[in-house]
């Protein structure tokens, strides 16, 4: 069984940054093969692609210049860095990963963390 527990959320001001970690472990789990992507959820919205990092990382359009994915495969970890934050990025925050590569679609993620909220306040 994997196990994708993410971390860092809280309350920050508009402007500031922070950083989600999202650390996996599961006897079976390459996680140095693995895409891991983030996503986020609003409420009352659809579950939103953010980022993925696999072979290479690719963005939402809108998250390029103030997210940046990236990751420690000797640490099973993937982190987001989260910069010049605005109250439409409050949101649920979830890692995932896909053992066959990365996606934008929510389908295509086999595992998921329990999430990490965000809240930027005006």
């Amino acid at each position: 069984q994997v196990q994708l527990v993410e971390s860092g959320g809280g309350l920050v001001q508009a402007g500031g940054s922070l950083r989600l970690s999202c650390t996996a472990s599961g006897r079976t789990f390459a996680f140095s093969t693995a895409a891991m992507g983030w996503f986020r959820q609003a409420p009352g919205k659809e579950r939103e692609f953010v980022a993925w990092s696999g072979a290479y990382t690719y963005y939402l359009d809108t998250m390029k210049g103030r997210f940046t994915i990236s990751r420690d495969n000797a640490k099973n970890t993937v982190y987001l860095q989260m910069n010049s934050l605005k109250p439409e990025d409050t949101a649920a925050y979830f890692c995932a990963a896909s053992p066959d590569g990365g996606s934008r679609r929510v389908r295509d993620y086999e595992y998921w963390g329990q999430g990490t909220q965000v809240t930027v306040s005006s």
